[in-house]
């Protein structure tokens, strides 16, 4: 096997390559960003890299790629191990479950934290087909990694196509949360449908109109903008409505600085039917730790919306309303989060934790924002 050096330019949907001990530690935020605003729940998250894509080109018919995964386990809330997903000329070839690493073990009643260390792991892809083919390998979504080697029975080279960038900032439903593989994610859906390249901004808990993160869309080039807000204002109960309304004018004022004329999509929030109509903010319901089914709730006062408070039912009419106040940005667009998934998809497909979408729910909303806005007369369509 021959060893392959490892470079940005074989990364896709990325920020950054950290090098560490070990070997590179993938980051979807740049260093300033995390020495500015250095955020436990958002450092855990933009190190986790959905979306992001190693993009090679090679005639090898096998590969092993070694990772050493770090993952965040809840006590009494057990969570889904993460996945390496290999497409071979466009189709998913291999998935690769996740094993070893480290893992920090949260105790969520008492917020006490352990830290157990385990081996890395090595992902081998055999069979690959022959000829030169391109091979995309998908990082999981939900464990943080760094690349220790790659090796190949032929020279390697990065992948030279380069497709339109789609840029999308969300929560942990963009993220991935409750997805089952990495390619699997709605974004991840989405893009492969639409055929771009997609640059998932999508942080756990940390979709929270940060002047920061308008900063970073404001930066990266991009060829068409979303930006998916809500659900972390609501459910952290971050923001009153005099403070929400102006922080995403300021969001968009941001990202047109350094995008002028680029399409961007604002979208509201899926339906949750714990924040429709009751404020934030969330919690765990500590009832069901310990079981398959651990549930979020919402703990606001309903009668606290006449002084500010937020819910999803407030979120999505302010947010309409805003871009109808910005009417002069011809390539600013509105998407209710409700077409995406509405009340009667939850009763068709239900929110496993009462927050998050489940596979299926995954598939059914990326392949309607596909539809919606990459589709024949979409607000990213060419035609």
């Amino acid at each position: 096997m021959i060893p392959v050096d490892l470079t940005p330019s074989m990364l896709r949907g990325g920020a950054e390559l950290e090098r560490t001990a070990r070997g590179l530690r993938v980051h979807r935020l740049p260093e300033w960003v995390r020495t500015q605003y250095p955020d436990g729940q958002l450092l855990m998250m933009e190190s986790q890299p959905s979306g992001v894509r190693l993009a090679l080109r090679t005639s090898a018919n096998a590969i092993e790629l070694v990772t050493h995964p770090t993952r965040v386990a809840y006590r009494g809330a057990d969570r889904a191990r993460g996945n390496v997903d290999v497409f071979v000329n466009g189709s998913l070839f291999a998935r690769d479950l996740l094993t070893g690493g480290d893992v920090f073990e949260i105790d969520l009643t008492s917020g006490a934290s352990t830290l157990a260390t385990g081996p890395s792991r090595t992902s081998r892809i055999t069979g690959l087909p022959a000829g030169d083919s391109r091979i995309e390998i998908w990082l999981p979504h939900n464990e943080t990694v760094e690349l220790v080697s790659l090796h190949a029975d032929a020279p390697v080279l990065e992948d030279d196509e380069h497709l339109p960038i789609w840029l999308h900032h969300g929560s942990s439903i963009s993220h991935g949360s409750n997805a089952t593989a990495p390619s699997e994610t709605w974004p991840a859906i989405a893009s492969r449908l639409a055929h771009v390249d997609l640059h998932n901004l999508g942080f756990g808990g940390s979709a929270l109109v940060d002047p920061f993160m308008a900063r970073v869309i404001r930066d990266r080039p991009a060829d068409a903008i979303s930006v998916k807000l809500g659900i972390n204002t609501v459910n952290t109960d971050a923001m009153r409505l005099r403070a929400f309304v102006p922080a995403v004018h300021g969001f968009l004022d941001t990202i047109r600085d350094g995008h002028p004329t680029t399409p961007i999509l604002l979208i509201s929030p899926i339906f949750a039917g714990i924040h429709e109509r009751t404020p934030g903010p969330g919690a765990v319901d500590t009832a069901t730790l310990g079981t398959d089914h651990v549930q979020f709730i919402a703990t606001g006062d309903p009668d606290d919306i006449a002084h500010g408070k937020l819910t999803l039912e407030v979120i999505r009419r302010e947010l309409a309303s805003l871009v109808e106040r910005r009417a002069a940005d011809q390539n600013l667009h509105y998407l209710d989060g409700l077409d995406l998934f509405g009340a009667d998809d939850a009763r068709a497909f239900p929110l496993p934790d009462g927050l998050h979408p489940g596979p299926d729910a995954h598939r059914l909303i990326g392949e309607r924002f596909a539809d919606i806005a990459f589709g024949t007369g979409g607000m990213f369509s060419e035609d």
